[in-house]
């Protein structure tokens, strides 16, 4: 039983065993990109040793003040960022070594690291390889020169093509590439070609992701002067049926909204969280779920480092999810993946919804579940709200 004093953290009681699943954010980059509203602290030389302190104190601050047995078998480890791969081959080894003082990081394992083109080589890929992590995810974005110059990406499409290939001459036989869709209306892109040079690059996994429009970032400030139109809603779709249609006709299972696999290589680490299964969160800004709660740290590297020397647990807040909220997240979490929901699902209710949207072509039948398709998981906001709260959706 977790029981932190109130007014220490902010976090109430939480009960059960130690999670499964682990993240870790490394928050360094060389360069902020306009997008971007992680948690980044820009620096071209991270303090390594620093941050490899900090997680393992707060790995620390976990096992004691929960007081879970030491080792735990993990069954994935995801190193995100940030930048990754300016951990350097070091790096990498070192926090395998740092977490196996409390967790068992075995062959079993699915361990994903994070990796930017131009920080990623053939030398450093076989380190981390024999480090343990075993798939890799490159955050590339575009294989579009001008589109890369316009997301501010320090790489080309050909460095983002070495990757791959150092990728694979390092051992990794599961790569991810992240793709974005949905600029603005004045980035000239021939995404089928993209979508075509992904296809030839073999990679066995693919996420894509729409442009988000976060508050606080330079992009936001532009859209808000009038600098950069936001794509339509119906460029937005049309993009989107474009990256689905294209990756499902290549072999691709599109196995959640945004993710695309070759059989046998979905991301077993993302299944925690669209099963709401317990995971911890290490580092600035990670987030994690003990079940009732979901958890946060807090969110700037320096504030993290200083709350975590203190000795203070690094937990900045949480939601105590009730009744309504774990309802919530069921109905939006299963219908985002194609495991969907039960047809006879108590939420359907006189299944008169569940009707209309089947012949609407938003869902379709798979056995004895119910499964959104592409055309639904554009509308599955609106159609979990419905769900949800019986209220009409647009």
């Amino acid at each position: 039983m977790i029981s932190i004093p109130e007014g220490t953290s902010g976090v109430p009681s939480v009960a059960g065993p130690a999670p499964t699943a682990v993240y870790v954010h490394f928050p360094f980059c060389t360069h902020r990109c306009h997008y971007c509203d992680f948690s980044v602290a820009r620096s071209a030389e991270p303090p390594v040793a620093e941050w490899l302190d900090c997680v393992s104190a707060e790995l620390d601050w976990w096992f004691d003040t929960a007081g879970w047995a030491s080792p735990v078998r993990l069954d994935t480890l995801f190193v995100g960022g940030g930048t990754p791969s300016l951990l350097g081959p070091e790096g990498m080894r070192e926090l395998g070594r740092r977490l196996r003082g409390r967790l068992t990081l075995d062959e079993r394992i699915e361990w994903t690291a994070e990796a930017n083109p131009i920080s990623f080589s053939e030398d450093l890929g076989s380190a981390w390889r024999e480090a343990g992590v075993n798939r890799l995810s490159l955050g590339v974005q575009s294989l579009d020169d001008g589109v890369l110059r316009w997301l501010g990406r320090l790489h080309d499409a050909d460095a983002a093509a070495r990757a791959v290939e150092a990728a694979r001459a390092a051992g990794f036989a599961s790569v991810n590439l992240d793709l974005m869709f949905g600029l603005p209306a004045g980035v000239r892109r021939d995404l089928a070609a993209e979508l075509g040079r992904v296809t030839d690059l073999g990679v066995e996994h693919v996420s894509a992701y729409g442009l988000t429009i976060e508050a606080r970032t330079p992009l936001a400030q532009w859209v808000e002067l009038g600098r950069v139109k936001p794509a339509s809603g119906a460029a937005y779709a049309a993009e989107y049926r474009e990256v689905a249609g294209r990756l499902a006709g290549d072999g691709y299972e599109h196995y959640e909204v945004s993710s695309f696999a070759r059989p046998g290589h979905q991301c077993r680490h993302n299944w925690y969280y669209w099963n709401r299964a317990p995971y911890l969160g290490l580092g600035p800004s990670a987030h994690g779920f003990l079940p009732p709660n979901r958890i946060w740290n807090v969110f700037r590297w320096v504030a993290y480092r200083d709350v975590v020397r203190a000795g203070a647990g690094p937990v900045e807040g949480s939601e105590r999810l009730g009744a309504r909220e774990v309802e919530l997240e069921r109905l939006w979490l299963g219908l985002r993946t194609d495991r969907g929901l039960p047809a006879t699902d108590p939420a359907w209710g006189d299944r008169a919804k569940m009707a209309g949207w089947l012949q609407a072509g938003w869902l379709r039948r798979e056995d004895d579940r119910v499964v959104a398709s592409v055309e639904g998981w554009l509308r599955m906001d609106a159609m979990v709200s419905e769900l949800w709260n019986g209220e009409a959706s647009d």
